[in-house]
């Protein structure tokens, strides 16, 4: 790993060698800038905006433009760019990654490219891990921008239509991964272009860029509908699963007889590294007996056994307060690798369910995908994609392959001198948390700020309860407390402070030690009663004439003076007890994880230290190779609360974690793999749908979708040994499709098909013909729209489903040597050809069909549901969902012409009086 590191290290300093010129002309140009007045600084966004216009690019103009940030940066915000900082900005600039260690203050950092590349006015997207993160970097980077002159969007979850349209027409536009790619997903899914939210995809700048498109792509956004009603078949199997004995599987594989002979003492098999659960034959009779069945496994019984399997993972892999949470009577999903609630999301295939059954709360309906994307693909569409983390290096390999970003460690501010101390293993997690809790009390008494991490919420509680037994105060963060967690974070580096933090809790927020004197300084106007919104106005920069403000805001300025001062003498103290100590309980699958926790100390300088503790009985260590270190560890013959420090061990460890984040990346390939497939039909469907929302005259189309189905169904009844037409079947079909029948012209031309689909299509486009000039051409067209978006939308949400079952059962061609994902192509692209064709039938058929009507009205297909519960009302007020088309109209009795006299004495034309409604 030391060639390759030195490999990467050498290269990102070439390339940050190869940027230092541009960093020289930023500078030589910040005399001249610092002079200009506020206005005329102002003016430069004019100046570029016009230089762009006339040909210039943004490489032409980035030195002078990110030396007008600078100063603007030193006017508003109090904050000066330093090189380093430059450096990153270029980078992210020309479409990479930035690696900057925590605290380099990569927020700041991304403002020089959001600017330089927001001048072109097509949008520059500014992408967090969370709501949190997206408001306050558009508020307080958002005071830059609009000091310049250009326009801040943020957009979050719950935001009307109109809100989210207006966000993202600005000129930078903050949000979360997951808002932007549902966003994404429900776009192609409106009904009418003015409830189109987004304006294209152009530039992102993605803020903690391996936790999006790493840790996240393994899981693809997802948009469901309301699909069947739940059944009492989940309590039923549930009632059944929770009778039965299980065997847990920890360790490596042991295929030997012995093993399989044990196994049938058991009713079902739970292997957690592989996280399958199975019956045995034992377990198979038992579930016989209780449903009186003769054949558990009999087609017929198909969909019990679907809910007995998903009882089984409910029961035997999915975990309470590591995977999931139990909160207000709902089941809410807890990210892995973030420790946070990953709201809106939910299990698919009826494992949500199951595990509502296990927690006897109140079980949902299942849920009908109608739109997915993995977020691999997703971002792969924009023009530009850059991204900031303090740990990139060691998925750099994927980055490259994946999504073609190379990455580039950018040098600190100042030299790191944090003391990264090497792991203690214990025998297990009893003895290890003994010691964690030692280590703390040491660090306390002296008053060392200690930082501890864990791997889930079940471990940060029972630290907890420890630490409470020896009066130790500390305050706990995870997903069940993450609202206060910017403010946790931000003090966790005062004197004596002690904090438990799961993985990546408070990601994006500095610890500076002795604490942070804005938030002291918010926390005492809270405390005297100063409405929230005047607060959020404290440290907000725009010009204003209102005195309540002004007087906030001078009175949040003194507060945070104050409070400076305190915590420059804290932080004194806090220097000279060793800085800021991050304690980790236990090794992460991913070393990129475990970098994250350990940068949290060290920030600009700081001195600071980390240590892991591991017990031979963490997950990690149980799964891989858990039985061999644990003979090293007898052999040496330690006591189990005596620490020991082997190479053996730890390079045990991390041969662990490689092998972990080998199978992981490729999870991640193979789920791109499939995706890709469909992203190739996708593009084709959500082209066809904007050309569509777009306006287009698609009555071509439609002509051509006639003209294919005339001549498909001919050849449909044409014998294929006899050559011969099933004369009555045929004209049956065309009945059936056109409405008309061609009987005596089948029988006259019998032995010509060429000529009856000549003659079909001609009648059928004088039929058409004389539809159009019934219901009027106009209003033809807008049918046309109407039918077309109504047919695709239902063919393709059943064709994801289709795709996803085949997916599901795909794997079963390895065992006839066959590669699953080049079968999985090759029988997809046989469906999506099926799915067009049934889209042309069905198209054609409710536009030969249709009669006169009122105003064609463009309706939703179903309605979502879940991670996408916010429904795609039209901005101007919408219409109701339903799940048909506006409903064909028969004339009874005498036809009334539109422009005839309306039939009540009003004197209007039918068309605009009563023939409004009709």
């Amino acid at each position: 790993m030391s060639i390759l590191n030195k490999i990467f290290k050498s290269y990102s300093e070439k390339e940050v060698k190869r940027v230092m010129p541009l960093v020289e002309q930023i500078n030589g140009l910040e005399e001249t800038i610092s002079k200009l007045t506020d206005h005329e600084l102002r003016e430069k966004t004019k100046a570029f905006k016009e230089a762009l216009q006339a040909g210039k690019t943004l490489d032409d103009i980035l030195p002078e433009a990110f030396a007008v940030v600078r100063e603007a940066s030193k006017r508003v915000l109090g904050m000066r760019h330093f090189d380093v900082q430059l450096i990153g900005g270029i980078i992210l600039h020309q479409g990479r990654i930035a690696e900057m260690k925590t605290g380099e203050g990569k927020t700041l950092v991304a403002t020089l490219p959001v600017y330089l590349n927001a001048l072109e006015g097509q949008g520059v997207h500014v992408i967090t891990v969370n709501d949190y993160l997206a408001k306050r970097d558009s508020e307080w980077m958002g005071k830059l921008y609009k000091f310049l002159g250009l326009s801040v969007g943020l957009v979050i979850a719950g935001m009307e239509p109109k809100e989210k349209q207006e966000a993202y027409m600005a000129d930078v536009t903050y949000g979360t991964n997951n808002e932007f790619g549902f966003d994404y997903l429900r776009d192609n899914m409106v009904i009418y272009k003015n409830q189109l939210v987004q304006r294209g995809l152009h530039y992102a700048i993605v803020d903690e860029i391996d936790s999006i498109l790493i840790d996240e792509a393994r899981t693809p956004l997802i948009i469901s509908g309301r699909a069947n009603q739940s059944s009492d078949l989940y309590k039923k199997a549930n009632d059944f699963v929770r009778r039965l004995t299980p065997k847990i599987i920890v360790e490596e594989d042991v295929k030997d007889y012995d093993q399989a002979e044990d196994n049938e003492k058991y009713d079902y098999i739970v292997d957690l590294k592989a996280k399958s659960a199975s019956l045995t034959q034992k377990g198979i009779q038992k579930a016989e007996d209780a449903f009186h069945l003769e054949n558990f496994n009999d087609l017929e019984n198909s969909t019990l056994v679907h809910h007995v399997n998903q009882a089984l993972r409910a029961h035997g892999i999915m975990k309470k307060d590591i995977d999931y949470i139990v909160k207000d009577g709902e089941v809410l999903i807890v990210d892995e690798f973030t420790g946070r609630i990953m709201y809106g999301r939910r299990y698919n295939n009826g494992l949500h369910q199951a595990i509502e059954a296990k927690e006897n709360v109140k079980i949902a309906d299942e849920s009908k995908t109608l739109a997915t994307i993995t977020f691999q693909n997703l971002f792969r569409m924009y023009d530009k994609l850059s991204g900031m983390t303090g740990t990139a290096m060691t998925e750099a390999g994927e980055f490259e392959e994946i999504y073609n970003l190379d990455v580039v460690d950018i040098p600190t501010n100042k030299p790191m001198v944090r003391n990264d101390q090497n792991d203690v293993i214990y025998k297990n997690e009893n003895a290890k948390y003994r010691a964690i809790v030692e280590s703390i009390k040491i660090s306390h008494e002296v008053g060392q700020p200690v930082l501890v991490g864990t791997v889930s919420i079940e471990k940060s509680e029972k630290l907890s309860q420890l630490l409470k037994k020896e009066g130790i105060k500390h305050e706990v963060l995870n997903a069940k407390y993450h609202e206060k967690e910017a403010e946790i974070v931000a003090q966790a580096g005062k004197f004596g402070a002690v904090t438990i933090a799961t993985n990546m809790a408070g990601r994006g927020t500095d610890i500076m030690l002795g604490g942070n004197s804005e938030f002291l300084a918010k926390e005492e106007m809270r405390k005297n009663k100063i409405p929230h919104e005047l607060i959020e106005e404290a440290d907000t920069y725009y010009e204003t004439d209102n005195e309540e403000i002004l007087k906030v805001r001078e009175d949040f300025r003194t507060l945070v003076k104050k409070y400076e001062e305190q915590i420059r003498e804290e932080k004194e103290k806090v220097i000279a007890a060793g800085g800021l100590k991050i304690i980790g309980t236990e090794r992460h699958e991913s070393r990129r994880i475990d970098n994250q926790l350990r940068g949290r100390s060290g920030r600009q300088g700081d001195n600071g230290e980390s240590k892991f503790y591991i017990g031979l009985d963490d997950d990690l260590m149980k799964i891989f190779g858990g039985d061999a270190i644990t003979r090293v560890y007898n052999t040496l013959g330690a006591d189990e609360n005596m620490p020991i420090e082997s190479k053996i061990i730890s390079n045990a460890v991390e041969n662990a974690q490689k092998k972990v984040e080998g199978r992981n990346f490729s999870v991640r390939k193979n789920v791109l793999k499939y995706d890709d497939v469909m992203n190739a039909q996708r593009e084709i469907i959500y082209k066809q749908r904007r050309e569509v929302l777009d306006g287009e005259n698609i009555h071509d189309s439609i002509v051509s979708m006639i003209e294919f189905v005339a001549d498909n169904i001919v050849n449909m009844f044409i014998d294929a040994e006899s050559s011969e037409l099933n004369i009555e079947s045929l004209n049956t079909e065309i009945t059936n499709i056109f409405g008309f029948d061609m009987l005596e012209t089948i029988k006259n031309n019998k032995s010509n098909s060429q000529t009856i689909s000549e003659e079909l299509k001609k009648k059928a486009m004088e039929v058409y013909a004389e539809k159009e000039q019934e219901i009027g051409q106009e209003e033809m067209r807008e049918l046309e729209r109407v039918v077309m978006l109504k047919v695709v939308d239902e063919k393709w949400m059943n064709h994801i489903d289709s795709m996803d079952e085949l997916k599901n059962g795909i794997g079963l061609r390895a065992y006839g040597q066959k590669d699953p994902v080049v079968q999985y192509r090759l029988e997809g692209f046989d469906m999506f050809e099926e799915m067009i064709n049934d889209i042309k039938v069905d198209v054609t058929k409710i536009l030969m069909h249709i009669r006169e009507q009122g105003e064609a009205k463009r309706q939703e297909t179903v309605k979502i549901t879940g991670a996408a519960l916010e429904a795609i009302h039209s901005v101007d007020g919408g219409s109701k969902i339903g799940t048909d088309i506006d409903r064909t109209v028969r004339n009874e009795g005498p036809k009334i012409g539109r422009n005839d006299p309306c039939s009540c004495g009003s004197g209007k034309k039918y068309k605009n009086c009563c023939g409004k409604n009709s």
